[in-house]
């Protein structure tokens, strides 16, 4: 199967595993890129049986608004009983790298206001140890220099994301060969950094099932 064809069967099986969480007034999570976009497209078919969604980015409002799906503030809507998002890596304790798309702040708010988290991905995101792929951290504009030096104290290669601004209005540094031993505690290293906003980690609250697509199917993974 093509990663594209992967992709379209995790979006379809998330699908069929929240729908017994959905009720009129059921809030959900949906996560940004391009899986996430597969399964909003297939979200649209079961709109009328939920009240809405909160998007982890502007581009995931604009897509869901697009699909007459109703987009929440998280304010208003309080804890959600399920987020769908993907990954960039994951690996067997289910905890992420995410931020490729540089959603990861209001991924990772999405993410800790819900009860379960749904991951969904292409086999070519399981990984046994993270940092093949860049670890973005999102900083505060003026800390960017700042926060590069101490990243290079850490053993990362810093590489300033140009052009980008996330929709906090932040700036994205990636961290080239940077394997990560102990994802749990470099996630709080990293956010301990002063002007860092936060990053891609997701060790703290990692993912509660992952829906991975695979040659010979989707395989439904637990934490472990």
């Amino acid at each position: 199967m093509t990663q594209d064809e992967l992709k379209d069967a995790v979006a379809a099986a998330a699908l069929d595993d929240i729908r017994p969480l959905l009720a009129r007034n059921t809030v959900i999570g949906v996560g940004t890129g391009s899986t996430a976009d597969r399964f909003i497209d297939r979200l649209a078919a079961l709109r009328d049986d939920f009240k809405g969604a909160v998007a982890s980015s502007e581009a995931t409002a604009e897509r869901l608004r697009r699909h007459g799906i109703e987009v929440f503030e998280l304010n208003e809507a309080g804890t959600l009983p399920v987020y769908v998002d993907g990954a960039d890596e994951i690996n067997p304790r289910l905890q992420m790298i995410k931020g490729g798309g540089a959603a990861l702040t209001r991924e990772k708010i999405v993410a800790a206001c819900s009860e379960r988290f749904f991951c969904i991905a292409d086999q070519s995101k399981q990984v046994e140890r993270l940092g093949a792929f860049p670890l973005p951290v999102e900083v505060i504009p003026m800390a960017r220099s700042y926060v590069a030096r101490e990243l290079v104290k850490l053993g990362a290669d810093p590489v300033y994301r140009q052009g980008v601004v996330t929709d906090n209005g932040n700036q994205i540094i990636d961290c080239h060969d940077f394997m990560i031993d102990d994802p749990l505690t470099m996630e709080a290293r990293l956010n301990a950094i002063v002007g860092v906003v936060t990053n891609g980690l997701f060790a703290a609250r990692g993912a509660d099932r992952l829906l991975l697509g695979t040659d010979q199917g989707v395989e439904r993974i637990l934490p472990g």
